[in-house]
């Protein structure tokens, strides 16, 4: 008979939610003592601290000199809706996707910008094959998809002189995968992800032909105020020295601060690579170990380090869903691990983030947990025969 004793050893930190994801370890409402709370941010503190900001962004990530950093409204929505709405048109258009939100983004555009987009979308699990892209079109496509927890391995199949525009949402991958800015035109992400930030605050990152195409094309539709990036076929230059078009929230702006200094000392990009690449590999052995779960991505080369997304493949369970609904109940009923679910739109499972703010041991107390769920669900369906 299986044993049900439940383990004894538990994560220190539950918080396994792919977004907003776990804070930085150690965190404490204290680390933010030094906001300008009540201080405008166009003051000259508030401008400070906006354009220190974009700056240890650019320092971790190691973002050219050459490209511009701005801090946009409405988190890494907004800030690929800026993108698409004030870039897309002026070439044809390839949109790709592998999951929810790459889906949402070919809606944006095929049905709101209505534009005669070549759409290539791969089943969750895997990813669209980079050497049928047409890189002569503009290029639209997420990094890292949050929700199938399939990734691009690298950016080779990009080539380097495309006549088009790169669109990349990396918003579940920077600062926890190494990013190529020579093949990226626009990169977007929020701080809820990778560094444990609080939402509502989009990155936007533009590679200097991204900026010649803002000045030298005027699309055919109305841009709202908070989507627009140039002034008299200029670029709005305040925006990228932290000018932002709406208010922040110079509390988040400040726990920002806090993580990407935090980010700096565990080795900055690198260290921060190396950490998600670990609690990932921890995952990735115990589905090795167990047949009755494997990893949603089909090949390892494509497996995501952050949001690791995993099927229950035991042939005694009928109702996936179900069970998977159940697992993770069962995990968040014992306090061990917290929305963990699969996102509402992807194969039933579990998603466990292994982002580079989640501590290695942590991981590693949670296997032998998602273990027991299942055994205890196992022996419920058994139970109910």
């Amino acid at each position: 008979m299986t044993d049900l004793t439940p383990p004894a050893k538990r994560p220190a930190n539950p918080r396994f939610s792919s977004g907003p994801c776990a804070k930085i370890p150690g965190f404490s409402l204290d680390h933010l003592a030094d906001a300008p709370l009540g201080r405008s941010h166009r003051a000259a503190i508030g401008k400070a601290k906006l354009k220190e900001a974009i700056d240890l962004t650019r320092e971790i990530l190691g973002v050219p000199a050459d490209y511009r950093i701005g801090i946009v409204p409405a988190s890494d929505t907004g800030a690929v809706e800026m993108a698409m709405w004030s870039l897309l048109g002026a070439r044809p258009v390839e949109m790709l996707a592998w999951e929810s939100f790459g889906e949402g983004w070919v809606t944006d555009v095929v049905k709101q910008l209505k534009l005669d987009a070549k759409v290539q979308v791969a089943p969750y699990g895997q990813i669209v094959d980079f050497t049928t892209v047409d890189f002569d079109r503009d290029v639209v496509f997420t990094w890292n998809g949050t929700t199938s927890g399939c990734r691009l391995p690298t950016g080779d199949a990009i080539p380097a002189s495309r006549a088009g525009l790169t669109i990349c949402d990396a918003t579940s991958a920077a600062f926890a995968m190494d990013l190529p800015w020579d093949k990226l035109d626009v990169t977007t992400f929020s701080w809820q992800k990778v560094l444990g930030g609080e939402g509502a605050h989009g990155m936007l990152i533009l590679s200097p032909r991204a900026v010649e195409r803002l000045e030298t094309y005027t699309p055919a539709w109305p841009l709202p105020k908070i989507f627009r990036l140039t002034s008299k076929g200029k670029l709005i230059e305040g925006i990228f020295v932290g000018e932002t078009i709406n208010t922040p929230s110079m509390l988040a702006v400040e726990d920002y601060l806090v993580a990407l200094k935090w980010a700096k000392s565990v080795g900055g990009l690198q260290g921060l690579v190396n950490r998600a690449t670990a609690n990932a590999k921890v995952v990735w052995e115990f589905c090795a170990a167990n047949p009755w779960i494997a990893n949603l991505a089909e090949t390892a080369d494509i497996a995501s380090t952050t949001s690791v997304c995993l099927k229950f493949t035991d042939p005694r369970i009928t109702d996936g869903e179900t069970f998977a609904k159940a697992v993770a109940k069962r995990l968040e009923k014992a306090g061990v691990a917290f929305d963990v679910g699969a996102y509402r739109d992807a194969p039933p499972g579990l998603r466990i983030w292994c982002g580079s703010t989640v501590e290695t041991s942590d991981v590693q107390a949670l296997m032998p947990w998602i273990a027991h769920a299942f055994d205890a669900e196992i022996a419920s369906l058994a139970a109910a025969a």
